[in-house]
């Protein structure tokens, strides 16, 4: 008579807790609940393990997004980039900022203390082409690190507004007029500003981007090389 699975200690085929299935799982979970909603103990149970075995994978929810972003930023392709290493700064960083603001709640994690230095080897060539583009224009490895941490500042602080923004009014393009902290303001001592209090929310949701990044990288350029 064949053994039972019951009599050989097996309950069956034991739960597989990759790094790969932890963190498409956790997609799914995000993509069907929202981050807010990511818990530790939600993903164990939808991948049909302990919370404790989890730990053994990821310490905290914060792990656990850095983990899911490490992995995106490792798959973005690497385009063909420009000659000119001051055109070639401006299209990665335009490429960064695409890419992260697609995920909402990338925001929250890309402000986590040190997120450059705790990403993984593959998801750093976008910090390696930033720092050889101002490099080969002419700035010291010093000065490239700086021009690199303005640029991140600017795009992820650039990022945050916006996903904050789109929380509060998920079917608006921009925030209606009638929510701007300036509507009706008429006072002598804030002429421009009382120009203006119409156009702002509009005005201030105008994707600029692409612009204000070129004018950055031109200034830091300028004052590391001159």
């Amino acid at each position: 008579m064949p053994r039972s699975s019951a009599s050989s200690g097996q309950t069956g085929r034991p739960p597989v807790t990759s790094r790969a299935e932890i963190l498409a799982a956790a997609r799914r979970l995000i993509d069907r609940d929202g981050w807010e909603k990511l818990t530790i103990r939600g993903l164990a149970g939808e991948l049909g393990i302990g919370a404790t075995t989890l730990y053994h994978h990821v310490r905290d929810k914060e792990d656990l997004l850095l983990l899911l972003l490490t992995e995106y930023a490792a798959q973005l392709p690497h385009p063909e980039l420009p000659a000119e290493p001051r055109d070639r700064i401006i299209a990665v960083g335009v490429l960064i900022h695409d890419a992260f603001a697609e995920w909402p709640w990338a925001a929250q994690v890309l402000t986590t203390d040190g997120f450059v230095a705790r990403i993984g080897d593959p998801a750093l060539w976008f910090v390696e082409a930033i720092l050889a583009g101002a490099v080969d224009h002419g700035c010291t490895p010093a000065q490239s690190v700086l021009i690199f941490r303005n640029i991140w500042y600017y795009t992820v602080g650039e990022i945050l507004v916006r996903a904050n923004t789109a929380r509060r009014h998920p079917d608006a393009d921009f925030p209606p007029a009638e929510n701007s902290p300036f509507t009706g303001q008429k006072t002598a001592a804030l002429p421009h500003l009382t120009a203006v209090a119409g156009q702002w929310a509009e005005l201030a949701q105008a994707n600029t981007y692409p612009q204000g990044l070129a004018a950055l990288v031109d200034g830091l350029l300028t004052q590391a090389t001159t």
